[in-house]
């Protein structure tokens, strides 16, 4: 089981988000819930692609972290 960053953002209307591990890959959402699963979905579909194609299957590299600050 490998496990990739994605980066959710909330716009106006719904929910955004993409890995920065596979560029080009993204989903977007009614819901948070909702975008995480079609961000699950085009993940694995974009990985079976790079399998068909025998192509390398990129190892997630990103990390994040989040800080709390004063305001």
């Amino acid at each position: 089981m490998t496990e990739y960053l994605i980066i959710i953002e909330r716009a106006e209307s719904n929910y955004a988000a993409y890995c920065p591990d596979l560029p080009g890959v993204i989903a977007t959402g009614a819901t948070r819930k909702e975008t995480l699963e079609l961000m699950k979905e085009a993940i694995e579909f974009h990985l079976e692609g790079l399998k068909a194609q025998s192509l390398t299957i990129p190892e997630p590299t990103t990390t994040a972290a989040s800080v709390e600050v004063s305001i």
